[in-house]
């Protein structure tokens, strides 16, 4: 298949691939074993289904009632696109009999529309505003999936994990701020077998951009903004509007410990976190400040306290809010190495250990194979037993030996 994000290739027959879906679910759920014509994604999603011991036969439950739903929604970031999307999916949805749903970053449905036949029947497993679809509550499905993988699928029949939901099929993308990154939830739409199309897939990720893009323009981005890249690099680079600065270590240090404090710090708070176990003295702390603020002009760095006066985007931040949200692919791709590697700032090391750490436990229980791999390959990985561990579990058949003989080998270097 050209696209694995796409159930069905041309020429295959939907009611065969049904019947040979349930056997290979069956087997699944039953025995463990991963057999017949399962695609990767839905097969690595199944795994994680199991490990977070999901019942095939549950219904997700309802988390939000009616008396929360309509304040949450209405000051979520996602309403004010919704009349955009309601437009484009509208039409689509009633001529096929389709829903039109969108969740919130944690699988929540917000909104379910569509004629009210599917919705009655959609009701009756629990697909219903309020109600959590996460994939680590609901198993394989379509806005859940698209969560945790962070891109558009679509999930055909029995791909669904919960033997409810089999007799639909569903295509969702996920829906990001375009200005952080930050996943704000998953549009949807689900239906039956009619949509197992890879035009369905395509036409939900072109209403995806659509809405990230009105959203730029309702909320463009602050022209004060000031972004910080400290991961994987040993002095900072500051770009505030058209200038780029690349910061020696102190002021990388600085920078980093001031961007997480924005309320800001006096003299003897900074000199504690930054240097308290170094030899450095206020006096030192003092002039390193007055030379950070003839870099940086007095209109950005101000005094008593020490702080930021304008809002930091910081590409630590940015994988802290995608791991918050479950985006583990996507704040992978964000992570381009630990913050400042050499540093031996206390407030520096504790926002390392404690970033490196989330991490890595999140790729760990993803299990996803490609994202352990760019962990234990990257220099930063490369002797990250655990990962390793976690990485020959999760590879096919085919890799493991190679992959286990250095866990092995790792194992006997640590001991």
């Amino acid at each position: 298949m050209k696209d694995p994000w796409v159930a069905l290739a041309a020429g295959v027959d939907p009611g065969e691939r049904i019947g040979q879906l349930r056997r290979a679910h069956e087997a699944f759920t039953t025995a463990g074993r991963l057999e017949g014509p399962v695609r990767p994604v839905v097969g690595e999603s199944w795994r994680r289904s199991a490990r977070a011991r999901v019942g095939p036969d549950r219904a997700p439950l309802v988390e939000l009632g009616p008396e929360d739903l309509g304040p949450y929604r209405d000051g979520h970031p996602l309403a004010p696109v919704m009349p955009l999307i309601r437009e484009l999916v509208g039409a689509y949805a009633a001529d096929g009999e389709h829903l039109l749903a969108v969740c919130d970053a944690h699988g929540r449905l917000l909104w379910v529309e569509g004629p009210a036949g599917p919705r009655r029947a959609a009701g009756r497993m629990n697909f219903v505003e309020g109600a959590r679809w996460a994939e680590s509550v609901a198993g394989t499905n379509a806005p859940g999936t698209a969560l945790a993988v962070d891109r558009p699928v679509q999930v055909f029949a029995a791909e669904h994990y919960l033997r409810p939901v089999q007799r639909w099929t569903c295509a969702a993308a996920p829906l990001h701020d375009p200005h952080t990154g930050r996943v704000l939830g998953a549009v949807d739409i689900t239906g039956g077998d009619g949509l197992a199309h890879p035009h369905s897939l395509a036409f939900v990720q072109a209403v995806a951009r659509a809405a990230e893009s009105q959203l730029a323009l309702l909320a463009p981005a602050p022209d004060a903004r000031v972004r910080l890249s400290a991961l994987g690099r040993d002095e900072a680079l500051l770009v505030a509007g058209d200038r780029r600065l690349r910061l020696s270590r102190r002021h990388s240090e600085i920078l980093v410990t001031l961007a997480r404090r924005p309320e800001g710090l006096g003299g003897d708070g900074l000199l504690v976190e930054l240097y308290e176990n170094e030899s450095v003295t206020p006096v030192t702390l003092r002039a390193e400040l007055s030379r950070l603020r003839r870099l940086l002009g007095p209109d950005l760095l101000l005094s008593r306290p020490y702080r930021l006066a304008a809002p930091v985007d910081a590409d630590f931040d940015t994988v802290a809010r995608r791991l918050a949200s479950g985006a583990v692919a996507a704040a992978m791709n964000a992570y381009s190495g630990p913050l400042l590697p050499a540093s031996q700032s206390p407030s520096v090391i504790r926002l390392r250990r404690r970033l490196d750490d989330q991490l890595r436990a999140a790729l760990i229980a993803r299990g996803d194979p490609g994202l352990l791999a760019d962990w234990a390959y990257s220099p930063w990985g490369e002797n990250d037993l655990p990962v390793w561990r976690a990485l020959a579990s999760a590879a096919p058949p085919a890799q493991r030996p190679a992959l286990l003989a250095r866990a092995h080998a790792l194992e006997a270097e640590q001991r």
